[in-house]
């Protein structure tokens, strides 16, 4: 009976170390691959029990809004999901920014001998007529369509995903052949390799974009905890980059985002607020 009562003793306070669930949705772009691992590892540090939901921006800004999932770090704001924004943003909580100094566009190798998309229908040849780009359902790709159109650009865009972008571009790169993609800063490919954006002259990708946290309505009264946590998350260009280059050379996306978690305890102290 000792035994017995000692085992309830020890469940009891196991389940006392758990402070509840965080449900976290994000887009499988290398860079929120990054940053919701690293959040999921924080909020583990903290006490909380995490599931992490991979959808696409569309369905993410939806589940946001339904209060499917609890919070997301993978918002691209003001432009890129501008479209996603205003269809949904009534229903959800934008709670801060967690990454400046973001941007989005059309990027090349540095050796292609132009600069600007206007340009690109004069040297079409040379890219094959094609854009690579990733999801379908991206808001890079719907902006792209856009600009394919604003610019009379005689090319197709290629749908794919952001691990298969990657693998084109290095292809490319080790060849030294022309190639554009969809691009966005931060990323590790700009570590990787020598690159440059095209110039948007009639500003089809906007300016400085922000990756934005979003939380369904009611969550801070609901987990206040939780929320207090996506009120502090805040990260510069390097740490998240840092993250994304240790995926892709080979590092799981858990081990990577532990990695930078440990070596940026102040960081995630300050965040969890201890």
């Amino acid at each position: 009976m000792a035994v017995l009562l000692a085992g309830c003793v020890g469940q009891g306070a196991e389940e006392q170390t758990t402070k509840g669930k965080v449900t976290i949705g994000y887009v499988l772009w290398d860079s929120e691959i990054a940053s919701t691992n690293v959040l999921k590892q924080v909020y583990e540090q903290a006490g909380y029990e995490v599931e992490l939901k991979a959808v696409d921006a569309g369905p993410l800004y939806q589940a946001v809004a339904n209060g499917d999932v609890d919070c997301t770090v993978s918002a691209w704001l003001p432009s890129t999901q501008a479209n996603y924004w205003e269809k949904y943003g009534k229903d959800i909580d934008l709670v801060r920014h967690n990454l400046d100094g973001a941007k989005v566009g059309l990027v090349v190798p540095s050796y292609v001998t132009i600069d600007s998309i206007a340009e690109m229908n004069d040297v079409k040849d040379k890219f094959n007529g094609k854009i690579t780009g990733i999801e379908p359902g991206a808001g890079i790709m719907s902006k792209t369509e856009e600009a394919i159109g604003e610019y009379g650009l005689d090319y197709q865009i290629m749908p794919s995903s952001s691990a298969g972008m990657a693998a084109e571009l290095s292809k490319a790169y080790k060849n030294n052949e022309w190639i554009v993609v969809t691009g966005w800063t931060p990323h590790w490919k700009f570590a990787r390799f020598d690159l440059k954006y095209l110039e948007d002259p009639e500003g089809i990708y906007g300016g400085e974009e922000f990756v934005g946290t979003l939380a369904r309505k009611g969550l801070k009264d609901d987990k206040p905890g939780v929320y207090a946590i996506l009120e502090q998350f805040y990260w510069t260009t390097a740490d998240m980059e840092s993250v994304m280059l240790d995926i892709e050379e080979g590092t799981s996306e858990e081990d990577a985002a532990k990695k930078w978690v440990d070596a940026n305890q102040d960081k995630v102290k300050a965040w969890i607020g201890e």
